[in-house]
């Protein structure tokens, strides 16, 4: 029991200078941050401004200016064609959205709805009247149907196509009043 007692002992004199070392770090971590707020203002940063010559000031100006111009003018370089880029894909959406909405507009007996449709109605119009005369048997109305889808393809390319030389005259155009 006596080595039980001494042990204890052992234990209560380590607490005890723990706690002694502990309250001199809460006094000394107390003396830290009472002056915080003097340290605060004391910290706080000045800005100082000097006066420099105007020689110098414009020699730092062309540099940056020399250093970073053609990097800018590279930019609007590619700022110019992307837009020049994007105003070409707005044409051609346009256009060819013209085209499809007079597709649709276009009823599939009607051939006659302006500009240069009215070649296509005709034809329509003549091959429809040739067909109703006498009705096709099964092979020969095959071939008839793909004859009148291939030209149907056909004249949308060719309509395409007349898009496409009105947009390339539209842009160069634009490109000689620019010059």
């Amino acid at each position: 029991m006596s080595q039980n007692a001494a042990t204890y002992a052992d234990c209560v004199a380590s607490l005890r200078s723990s706690l002694n070392f502990l309250e001199s770090s809460v006094t000394t971590l107390d003396a830290g941050v009472s002056d915080l707020p003097r340290l605060s203002t004391v910290l706080r940063p000045t800005r100082h401004f000097e006066l420099i010559p105007q020689p110098t000031l414009a020699a730092a100006e062309a540099s940056l200016r020399d250093e970073i111009g053609p990097q800018i003018a590279l930019l609007l370089d590619r700022v110019e064609a992307q837009i020049a880029r994007r105003e070409r894909r707005i044409e051609t959406l346009q256009a060819r959205c013209e085209l499809l909405q007079g597709r649709l507009a276009q009823p599939e007996g009607d051939g006659e709805y302006g500009g240069g449709a009215g070649k296509k109605g005709k034809s329509k119009g003549l091959g429809r009247g040739a067909g109703s005369k006498r009705p096709l048997g099964g092979e020969s109305a095959l071939r008839a149907r793909a004859v009148r889808q291939r030209r149907e393809g056909l004249e949308y390319s060719v309509e395409r196509l007349e898009l496409e030389v009105l947009t390339k005259e539209r842009e160069l155009r634009k490109r000689l009043d620019k010059a």
